[in-house]
């Protein structure tokens, strides 16, 4: 009974995922003028994606051209602003075949002036150049139209106190000169309290908040409200601006960020083929996303403006969006007091189980154990199936070499989401009836083949030592449904506590789904501590739909921004998918087929990453 359990579970939590995933319908022309419309940004779009736009070139200075008399038709005192390449940006288009005498970039600048000269302004910013080989439809000419059509929908809303300064800027894809040169020394610069920023990093998806100022309890909480009437909600998560925050990457946004400027950057992902590549056309551009990315973008510059005071910088917030519809937030430290929460229901279901299903704290410890081979295991597997796809970015030979792996990132991602599904069924299936020397030859000559393939990697190291450890003592299996269930909601909590004291802003990623599980957990156990009817079952299920559609949708963003390199992820988030869908685990009867699930997911899953090479070919490196 609990394999039907199992089955409809997922099926709801993949459904509410898929749904959750979706963009919204693109806005007719014959939208309120108040509102944005899809289909009058991409005018704009078609005018000025006609050809790609470098700086220095013909077309570039054709959607100049374009662009101020659209900035002036909508009332915007328009400027422009020269400044310098900077030294990386020379060596760029000299490694390209170019040369850099006589350019120049050039930003374009528009105001709306306010009722109140004396508050501080709002800016929306956006780059209108391309790299030479794309005419950029996403990246980012999504951007620049959708700030054009809010800017229409702002006026047609009636005057703000605040300013709004439109901030066009150039030659962000060589090296973000364009925001250096504004940011460095404009006039207008000091009197900008925040911006919204759009950008593409691909040609469809829904448009995700992915950085902020730091300090972004206020700008997350104006955000959070603004949302809430964008179309489609909103995307956004703590996690995603921890990393962010983390890594090399930078946009026009990072330079006001670093002069502790407040504000959010939004931009889309998906469809990650276009990024940079000559089918980034307005055809090609996925309508939803610019909807997406728009809507938010008028919401929240047009909450900016009407605001008595701008967000000011105080501590970052923990938040997340659930299913895109809905931001909850709270202050770093009352994760603490969730994670109390969440071993108080843990507690209280061990006891209830201990005194009427027979739980042994021994068998929650192998239940641990269960969710340590599951994660080293998949760790070792998951990396060897993304390398059938192709190198790691790190070890490419040219930025086409990249963009091809770009195009290959949704075969990746199919084959390491089968992998993480693959182990989850040889847990299922019990892994103590695994030939234990086969399967721990098989992880050691995965782990063997994957460094000979990517290169020496630590965590790779570690993970295939544990794993082959673990399948060598399979004696340390979970032996009862209870077991497993209580030791994968004990491990997360610890990983809980560990995140909650090192990176608070990422830990409700574990803190969340482990309180939801204890809390599923205590009621299954007073309500039927046998596991074996409804009443107990139908708690579980519902934690297991709700927390695994929710990370399920949140493991499809994360992958299509880390994942090329770091496949692993999806294996942690499968970890907690696990610890939801655990007391649903079939009876022991079915391990053969669920064994025989396993290997099958598996092959497919590396054949679908070893298709991803013929299907997007590795394009030769340029001789430029």
């Amino acid at each position: 009974m609990r394999l039907l359990w199992l089955v409809g579970s997922l099926a709801l939590a993949l459904l509410l995922a898929a749904l959750t995933l979706q963009v919204p319908a693109p806005a007719g022309a014959d939208a309120l003028a108040t509102a944005f419309s899809t289909e009058r940004a991409m005018a704009d779009v078609r005018e000025i994606a006609r050809r790609p736009h470098p700086v220095g070139s013909a077309d570039h200075a054709r959607v100049q051209a374009v662009l101020l008399r659209r900035m002036a038709a909508l009332g915007l005192q328009t400027s422009t602003q020269s400044g310098p390449l900077s030294p990386a940006a020379v060596r760029r288009l000299e490694r390209e075949g170019g040369s850099a005498a006589g350019i120049a970039v050039t930003n374009l600048i528009g105001v709306l002036p306010g009722q109140d000269p004396r508050l501080p302004a709002v800016a929306l910013m956006a780059h209108y150049d391309t790299v030479p080989d794309s005419a950029g439809a996403a990246d980012d000419t999504a951007g620049v139209a959708a700030i054009l059509e809010a800017v229409r929908a702002i006026r047609a809303r009636g005057p703000a106190d605040r300013t709004l300064v439109v901030l066009l800027t150039d030659g962000e894809e060589l090296n973000l000169d364009g925001a250096r040169a504004f940011w460095g020394g404009h006039p207008l610069r000091d009197r900008i309290g925040a911006v919204v920023n759009l950008e593409a990093r691909g040609g469809g998806g829904r448009a995700m908040m992915f950085e902020t100022g730091r300090g972004n309890a206020g700008t997350i909480g104006l955000f959070a409200r603004a949302g809430a009437r964008a179309t489609g909600g909103v995307s956004s998560n703590s996690l995603a601006v921890f990393v962010y925050e983390a890594m090399p990457n930078g946009t026009d946004f990072t330079i006001p960020k670093d002069r502790g400027v407040q504000g959010v950057n939004l931009a889309f992902i998906g469809r990650p083929e276009q990024y940079h590549a000559p089918v980034s056309t307005p055809e090609a551009l996925d309508q939803g996303s610019v909807q997406h990315i728009g809507s938010q973008a008028l919401e929240t510059a047009d909450a900016l403006l009407r605001a008595p005071a701008l967000p000011a910088a105080t501590q970052n917030i923990v938040y997340a969006d659930l299913f895109g519809r809905v931001v909850l937030g709270h202050p770093p430290v009352m994760g603490w007091g969730l994670l109390g929460l969440a071993i108080v229901g843990l507690g209280l279901a061990v006891w209830r189980a201990r005194a009427r299903a027979g739980l042994t704290f021994a068998d929650a410890g192998r239940g641990a154990v269960d969710g340590l081979w599951f994660l080293s295991t998949g760790l070792v597997l998951t990396q060897l199936v993304r390398l059938l796809a192709g190198p790691m970015s790190g070890r490419t030979e040219s930025a086409d070499a990249y963009y091809t792996l770009l195009a290959r990132l949704p075969w990746m991602e199919a084959g390491a989401a089968l992998t993480v599904l693959a182990t989850a069924l040889a847990l299922f299936g019990g892994r103590a009836r695994l030939d234990r020397r086969l399967v721990a030859g098989g992880l050691a000559l995965a782990a063997v083949v994957a460094l000979v393939l990517g290169g020496v990697n630590v965590i790779v190291i570690g993970a295939a030592v544990i794993a082959v450890g673990l399948s060598l003592a399979p004696g340390l299996a979970a032996r009862s449904t209870w077991g497993g269930w209580t030791g994968l909601i004990g491990l997360i909590l610890i990983l809980a506590t560990a995140a909650q004291a090192l990176a608070p802003e990422a830990a409700f990623l574990f803190v969340w789904t482990g309180l939801l599980a204890a809390a599923a957990a205590a009621v299954a156990a007073f309500l039927d501590p046998g596991l074996t009817r409804a009443p107990a079952l139908a708690p579980a299920a519902v934690a297991a739909v709700l927390g695994a559609g929710w990370i399920m949708g949140l493991g499809h963003t994360v992958f299509l921004g880390v994942g090329m390199d770091l496949p692993g992820v999806l294996v942690l988030l499968g970890l907690l998918v696990l610890m939801l869908v655990r007391p649903l685990s079939p009876e022991q009867g079915l391990s053969r087929p669920l064994l025989i699930a396993a290997a099958a997911a598996l092959i497919l899953g590396a054949g679908l990453s070893v298709a991803a090479q013929v299907l997007e070919p590795m394009v030769a490196a340029s001789t430029a």
